[in-house]
């Protein structure tokens, strides 16, 4: 958007396409007409177009929407934890009346259920719906959950409709984090619906039966856009306890690639940007009278406790070897990285956990003194390749420009952009690929069976353009050093590629924490070496990098045997980032800075850094809390 002209922009808002205007009822190219603007909230799907529309059995994996409304509306779990503030406190007991119940060694969980909630076709929500979304997946092997359910439950008895005891198979104290959403979780579903199908796994769910507030009202069948409707019956729901909410009708669309967001947004037709470029954002900012961001000015952008990284798949034969992934991190200058990505607004991390939220203080600022003494060894020379000041580095670059708005205060500059990262060193990256085996030949890499040395780096193009130009940029220097690096664009296919292993490298996050809480459990118990799928099978959630180490299981069965509040789990997730610096099955980037923008032509009350009581970041499931703070303008 810096390079798009003012003129250009106002002329292409007279001449877009309204997302309104030229649809009609059941024109799959537009939102129908019979939808009343005014009492329509547009948000944007950052899954873009949807490759198979109707599907909407979040449990079974086949191209379908997450973030289409589905989980953020339609769908509820036992628990919620928020980001932020929340919207009364950071805990949520939703689905359950009360936090799990422990017995003395973490190998049974008690939930109580609230009483009173029905799905949207009038069938009570009971205890034999949460037996149902663990016996089906168990049953099912190839489910979304089935690998973490199977692996933990042994059993589970109701002693009455509204209890459900978990037997579990070994002590984990962290078992209710499955149920417990931070962006996503195991999500019930109704077993009235799902004892009838042959098979779970080939079943579509259109169209769903809801437990959220809202229920599908229609959608695009080509995957552009879906509409959820306010149940008549929505006070028989878990938000009801928060209010009703304010939009009668959810539009979820795919706006297009970057100037067309900030087209779509100007022109009032999209009211929730779910990210974009920074010059999107700046140009918001500087022309949407009438758009808002987390914070007022920069970096403007929601800090998610997500870690970006440069993520290997270890199952290719190129990346089983550390000395090939440390290699890759050595030929690296972040700093051109967080240039090119965020035009500098980003905060930097060297480590597996990300710069925000309460880990801080509880990871980065303890472990600053071992990593300025971590050492490596490259067979030809040891050397200390952390460089501490990179985060000061940066903000030197960008204060000529930006002048105030960057701090002096060093304290300051790293909350803002971090603290440091790993020197860039090609002579240290040659001698570690030379004794992995790797030869350079006339300039070229070659790999140890005399092949060229190909990367592919994965990226979603337009959908998220940030990430996709750091892995350009990354791309970019590998191929510098020698390496036949490509840019891999997976618009739309990303998750489905993600999750079934068919990527070399790919510019992501398998690590995501509560943030609201230091336990690391989110991702970290996911990456044992339980549920790492077989070449070619699809990966169960987190660990995409497909990453197993004996060392690393050690660490998660110990966290399973402590409480979730225990302070013994930082010393544990301690001795993780220890491990992952070592091992570096991911190259950690940066803080994931979303910039979402928000329209208050039709809706006020969207949450922001002044009132925090949620994320507003729309593929969230705690974004749901949102709805019930907007309310209209009267426009």
């Amino acid at each position: 958007m810096s390079r798009t002209p003012r003129a250009w922009l106002l002329a292409a808002c007279v001449f877009a396409p309204s997302l309104f205007g030229l649809s009609s009822p059941g024109y799959t190219q537009g939102i129908p007409q019979n939808i009343p603007r005014n009492e329509t909230l547009i948000l944007e799907n950052p899954e873009g177009t949807i490759k198979n529309a109707g599907w909407f059995n979040i449990w079974a994996i086949n191209a379908g929407s997450q973030s289409n409304g589905l989980q953020q509306v339609a769908l509820d779990t036992l628990w919620y934890i928020d980001p932020e503030s929340g919207i009364d406190g950071v805990w949520d007991n939703s689905l359950a009346s009360d936090k799990p119940a422990y017995n003395a060694d973490f190998t049974e969980m008690t939930v109580k259920l609230r009483k009173g909630i029905y799905w949207s076709d009038g069938v009570e929500f009971t205890a034999a719906d949460v037996v149902g979304t663990v016996d089906t997946q168990i049953k099912n092997p190839g489910m979304r959950f089935s690998a973490v359910l199977a692996n933990n439950v042994a059993s589970m008895e109701t002693p009455d409709d509204y209890t459900v005891v978990f037997k579990l198979k070994k002590p984990n104290s962290r078992f209710h984090t499955n149920f417990t959403v931070r962006w996503g979780a195991i999500w019930i579903l109704p077993k009235h619906i799902f004892e009838k199908v042959a098979d779970p796994l080939k079943f579509d769910f259109n169209k769903p039966v809801s437990l959220g507030a809202y229920v599908l009202h229609s959608y695009d069948p080509d995957g552009k856009w879906y509409i959820w409707q306010l149940r008549d019956d929505w006070q028989r729901t878990t938000l009801a306890r928060f209010g009703k909410p304010g939009p009668k009708y959810l539009a979820y669309v795919d706006p297009g690639p970057p100037d067309k967001r900030v087209i779509a947004q100007l022109n009032h037709e999209l009211d929730v940007v779910h990210d974009i470029a920074p010059e999107g954002m700046f140009t918001l900012a500087k022309q949407g009278k009438s758009t808002i961001s987390w914070f007022k000015g920069f970096p403007y952008g929601h800090p998610d406790p997500t870690l970006p990284a440069l993520i290997f798949n270890t199952q290719n034969e190129n990346f089983k070897n550390k000395d090939v992934r440390w290699a890759l991190a050595l030929l690296i200058d972040i700093k051109s990285v967080v240039m090119a990505a965020y035009r500098g607004a980003a905060t930097i991390s060297a480590i597996g956990v990300p710069p925000t939220g309460k880990h801080v203080q509880a990871y980065h600022e303890p472990m600053e003194a071992w990593l300025k003494d971590f050492e490596l060894d490259t067979g030809k020379q040891k050397f200390k390749p952390y460089d501490p000041g990179v985060g000061q580095q940066i903000a030197a670059m960008l204060r000529p420009s930006l002048g105030d708005q960057i701090p002096k205060d060093p304290k300051e500059v790293e909350k803002a952009f971090g603290m440091g990262w790993w020197k860039k060193n090609p002579q240290a990256a040659q001698e570690l690929l030379e004794r992995a085996g790797y030869k350079k030949v006339g300039g070229q890499w070659h790999t140890p069976d005399g092949k060229p040395f190909t990367i592919r780096v994965m990226v979603e193009g337009d959908l998220r353009p940030v990430m996709t130009r750091a892995g350009s940029m990354i791309a970019q220097e590998w191929k510098q050093a020698g390496i036949d690096a490509k840019i891999d664009v997976a618009q739309g296919t990303l998750l489905t590629r993600r999750g079934a292993g068919d990527f070399d490298t790919f510019i992501g996050w398998s690590v995501e924490t509560w943030g609201g809480h230091q336990d690391l459990s989110y991702f970290m118990d996911s990456w044992h070496s339980q549920f790492v799928a077989e070449p070619g099978k699809p990966q169960p959630l987190r660990n995409w990098q497909r990453w197993s180490n004996p060392e690393l299981d050690k660490i998660i069965e110990k966290t399973r045997t402590i409480d979730f509040d225990d302070p013994k789990a930082i010393e544990l997730g301690k001795d993780y980032v220890k491990l992952a610096v070592r091992e570096m099955p991911t190259i950690p980037l940066m803080a994931y800075n979303v910039f979402t923008a928000m329209d208050q032509t039709y809706w006020t009350g969207y949450p922001t850094a002044a009132n925090p009581y949620t994320n507003p970041v729309p593929n969230w499931g705690n974004s749901r809390y949102m709805f019930v703070k907007l309310k209209p303008t009267g426009k």
